[in-house]
């Protein structure tokens, strides 16, 4: 067996033993970007990657290819134009193992280094570029399956085990809130109050110091081992948790959480206490939902309680329960960026789907993941399935979700009359549900198509409605949205001053929740940046693209990484445009090539944004 390790220094192994690695740091180069490449690069791309200073770059690349299957001892793979990544069934490589949501974590917590550590190519800048960006996607990747790796142990009862990954995740990414939270669960779980309390404070004062932010109540909260049982007196019997679902269900609905989640607390209880495994499974589902949904800042709760559902479901054989449940853990994962396990959550959803509602459901969760990460052809395809499916079922929502999503996608595209067109459509839905909880979110939307028709007097119609309304609902993802399309509004009418304002609110109201829309997030940040250059304003434009780049590649959100390398090209990086055409080879999106052109691209970049 060849293992390959490209994290920490990379390293070459057959059967356990090192084995002479190829010569020269670029064979390791090449070998990195092939193995971790989506699909089979062309020769002429390889050869410009990485021989451009080279006279014969072709040439080069047939060397250095040759090295490669000598040192791998693989005479028969890396050929062909393009060229075969596929090295066989007896070639392992460390990111695929440690990627692959169903494989053992264990070796996640043998993980030291980044991506190629120490490996440096100056003279090929869009490889650098590259790399960088993958490191940071790797990175999130490693993190993300230790919080998974967290979250499983804690449900399954075995909070010493997760301790372990807890404190990697906290280690490997300090400033988010959620890993410290599931470290607190698993030291308060394992009888350390002392330890976990401890740990809330190192988090605060992380917090504090580090983003200038307040915690969040649940993470005090997360220390208290028995926050959970219900405060009133025991009920008893199946009828009586089927009563507490149906009631905290419906207190939810009508928008009293607290009083809801208590009598979802109290149905998961007295089910598991009557020994109603079927019952039991259906009330963790439904506290695991709304705890996700509902309650503000309790994803990492919610998360463990839905791991829990799909367990007791499972041994039940209740596999429509089983659906929600990994489902919701899908849309959790959708929602932080952390798109490899968001993918193993909703394949798992889309498997042990079978009715229109499950899948239309499935099928839009998987869309905006695709939609999210700038696959936009994947993207149209679920949302369009989703929205037909949920039309079949008389699932009014689920089709106005559907269709408001398919129109951001049309906007994003800069497909207008096909953007306004789903969003007439989930507009009449939504007011026919009267779903005001929701109505912020296409109102922006089509107050952002006006805007971009010059129609000034209709955008700001809709976007201080949706703004009112938002604000109304206290949902910080249609504020923010609201803010910026606001923020849009006064650039456009030369109020710059306004709009500087409109954003430093966007940026505050979308990020006052731990479990933020990290595409919302770098959706505001990319037009903050953008309108800062176009008023030359480089001093606040620059901060704003770091942060910007580090979010996107983080979160493998390929288009926020491509329109970041193009605003350092307006900063004056002399290499970012060629990384930006290299990075956005694969995303089929017509509004983004005329960016890619290189001349006054500016103008444009501004006009993308609003």
């Amino acid at each position: 067996m060849l293992t390959i390790r490209l994290l920490g220094p990379p390293a070459v192994e057959r059967d356990g033993r090192p084995v002479r690695p190829p010569r020269g740091r670029k064979a390791w180069a090449l070998l990195g970007y092939l193995l971790l490449a989506e699909r089979p690069p062309a020769r002429e791309r390889l050869a410009e990657l990485f021989f451009c200073d080279a006279d014969d770059p072709l040439g080069a690349l047939r060397w250095t290819l040759a090295e490669l299957r000598r040192a791998l001892a693989l005479p028969g793979t890396l050929g062909g134009d393009p060229v075969a990544t596929e090295l066989g069934a007896e070639v392992t490589v460390d990111v695929h193992v440690l990627a692959n949501g169903d494989t053992d974590p264990a070796p996640l917590l043998d993980v030291e280094g980044e991506l190629l550590e120490g490996l440096r190519l100056a003279a090929c800048p869009q490889f650098e570029s590259w790399l960088l960006v993958e490191r940071h996607h790797v990175s999130a990747m490693v993190e993300a399956r230790l919080r998974q790796a967290a979250v499983a142990l804690l449900a399954a009862g075995r909070p010493r085990e997760a301790i372990a990954y807890a404190t990697r995740a906290v280690a490997r990414n300090p400033l988010e809130e959620g890993n410290h939270e599931l470290l607190v669960r698993g030291l308060a779980a394992a009888g350390d109050r002392t330890a976990a309390l401890r740990q809330v404070a190192v988090c605060e004062d992380t917090l504090r110091r580090e983003l200038g932010m307040r915690a969040s109540a649940a993470l005090r909260e997360a220390a208290a081992v028995d926050r959970g049982s219900p405060t009133a007196p025991p009920l008893s019997g199946r009828g009586a948790a089927a009563s507490q679902l149906d009631a905290g269900r419906a207190a939810i609905v009508a928008g009293a959480v607290d009083a809801g989640l208590q009598c979802l607390r109290r149905a998961v209880s007295e089910a598991a206490r009557c020994g109603e495994a079927t019952l039991h499974g259906r009330a963790l589902a439904a506290l695991g939902g709304a705890l996700v949904h509902a309650s503000r800042g309790r994803d990492e709760e919610g998360a463990v309680v839905l791991h829990e559902a799909i367990a007791v479901a499972t041994r039940a054989g209740d596999r429509a329960t089983a659906v929600t449940a990994h489902r919701q853990l899908g849309y959790v994962e959708v929602l932080a960026g952390r798109g490899r396990t968001a993918d193993t959550w909703l394949a798992k959803a889309h498997a042990l789907a079978e009715t229109d509602e499950e899948l239309a459901a499935v099928l839009a969760l998987r869309g905006l993941r695709a939609v999210d990460r700038a696959d936009y052809p994947a993207g149209l395809r679920h949302l369009g399935e989703s929205a037909e499916r949920a039309g079949r079922c008389a699932d009014n929502r689920q089709q106005a979700w559907s269709l408001t999503i398919l129109a951001r996608t049309h906007l994003l595209r800069g497909e207008h009359s096909q953007s306004a067109a789903a969003l007439t459509q989930a507009l009449d839905l939504v007011h026919r549900e009267r779903w005001m909880a929701f109505l912020p979110f296409p109102q922006t939307l089509r107050a952002e198509l006006d805007l971009r028709a010059g129609d000034t007097v209709l955008a700001s119609e809709g976007l201080e409605r949706a703004w009112a309304l938002a604000c109304q609902v206290e949902d910080p993802c249609w504020e923010g949205m609201a803010a910026r399309g606001l923020a849009l509004l006064s650039a456009r009418r030369g109020d710059h001053t306004a709009a500087v304002m409109w954003f430093a609110e966007a940026d505050r109201r979308c990020r006052r929740v731990t479990d933020l829309y990290q595409w919302l997030h770098a959706y505001v940040m990319d037009a903050m940046a953008a309108a800062a250059l176009a008023r030359g304003d480089t001093a606040q434009a620059a901060p704003l693209v770091a942060r910007l780049a580090s979010l996107a590649a983080r979160c493998d959100m390929r288009e926020f990484v491509v329109r970041a390398h193009l605003h350092r090209h307006h900063l004056g990086d002399r290499t970012a445009l060629a990384a930006a055409r290299l990075l956005a080879a694969d995303i089929d999106n017509p509004a983004l090539l005329p960016l890619l052109g290189g001349t006054p691209a500016l103008g444009a970049l501004a006009a993308r944004t609003g």
